[in-house]
């Protein structure tokens, strides 16, 4: 299932914990495709806190509590990381990380916590979404096999990889346009992992977002920049990239273009690409101001220029996803949408 459709079953679910209707949710997937940062994202929308707990990093004892004496009777001390209402909140997300590299003993623990709401004495609040990830076993990773009776207390979804989701993100993130407009034009290196050959860095949705952290902090230090790039992605996907930035000297005038000005699209795909990533980039941070309808459509005028239609299509849909609906109030909007009727539009 694509991330944009798992968020809407996270959201779902987190709101539904309130009701009492709430099914605990895992989600499947090899390293690197955003499962945390998803179950993170929902948190953030909802403001609510996200308790991680680690049950790869766990002993059974730590789950259950420890027990004392308490007169004649034997009690258990619960655990501070479990979610409480006084101390925590009365809404949140419990989220068990990495529970398919816990050994068998404390998945086990975890039965009752999961399915229950609950461990011994000690109730999860209402109002808490119950969240778990995992790797697969195919993935190299350290897993064991989830047992039937944990398997059959969640809903499970495999995470698959989606371009148009990611560059959503992306832009919404603020990633560097570079790193977007090569993986439009590379789309394939998104999510290049290949278990068999158990690589230490490899493309992935999470080692593209360090590829930016590099670019910002290796601008100004050229000469470890395609290492930096290469520590990140991978040698072959690093190479890419520092080509591809290397290349960027000869874009176009974004201001130009903003300005209405006649400017040239380039011949070049990979350089259409960075044009096209960098005025998604401008149309967004134009978003709320007075100007924004005029800048808009001056985009709009550029994405019915280039060659290749899909090319525009791709643009135009990609700003739309990244600014709202306020683009089709812009006049512009109708005639280009007219000029690409025969094209399929994504989400536009």
């Amino acid at each position: 299932m694509r991330p944009a459709q798992i968020l809407k079953v996270l959201d779902n679910e987190f709101s539904s914990a309130a009701r009492g209707s709430h099914t605990p949710v895992m989600l499947w997937g090899p390293p690197g495709v955003g499962k945390s940062q998803m179950v993170a994202q929902v948190a953030g929308h909802h403001r609510v806190p996200v308790i991680d707990i680690r049950l790869s990093q766990l002993e059974p004892s730590d789950l259950r509590g420890i027990p004392f004496r308490a007169g004649e009777l034997v009690e258990w001390a619960v655990p501070a990381m479990l979610p409480d209402a006084r101390r925590h909140g009365t809404a949140g997300v419990l989220f068990l990380d990495e529970i398919t590299s816990a050994p068998p003993s404390v998945s086990a623990a975890a039965y009752q916590l999961i399915l229950d709401r609950r461990l011994g004495a000690y109730q999860v609040p209402e109002g808490w979404a119950i969240f778990a990830a995992g790797n697969r076993q195919g993935d190299r990773g350290v897993t064991y096999s989830m047992p039937a009776p944990l398997a059959n207390r969640f809903s499970h979804f495999e995470v698959d990889v989606n371009l148009d989701d990611w560059v959503t993100w992306a832009y919404a993130s603020g990633i560097d346009e570079r790193v977007i407009a090569f993986l439009r034009f590379r789309p394939e290196l998104l999510f290049d992992f290949d278990p068999a050959h158990n690589p230490t860095a490899f493309p992935s949705p999470r080692s593209w977002e360090f590829a930016h952290r590099a670019l910002e902090k290796f601008a100004e230090a050229p000469d470890v920049l395609l290492g930096a790039l290469q520590g990140c992605v991978g040698p072959a996907a690093g190479i890419e990239l520092h080509a591809f930035v290397q290349n960027l000297d000869n874009l176009p005038d974004i201001d130009a273009i903003l300005l209405g000005e006649e400017v040239q699209v380039p011949s070049e795909i990979d350089l259409q690409y960075a044009v096209a990533s960098s005025l998604v980039g401008r149309a967004l941070a134009a978003r709320g101001r007075s100007d924004s309808a005029g800048v808009y459509g001056r985009i709009i005028d550029y994405a019915a220029r280039f060659p290749q239609r899909e090319m525009g299509v791709m643009l135009v849909s990609d700003m739309h996803r990244a600014v709202g609906q306020d683009l089709f109030a812009v006049p512009q909007f109708a005639e280009w949408a007219k000029l690409v009727a025969d094209v399929v539009l994504f989400e536009v």
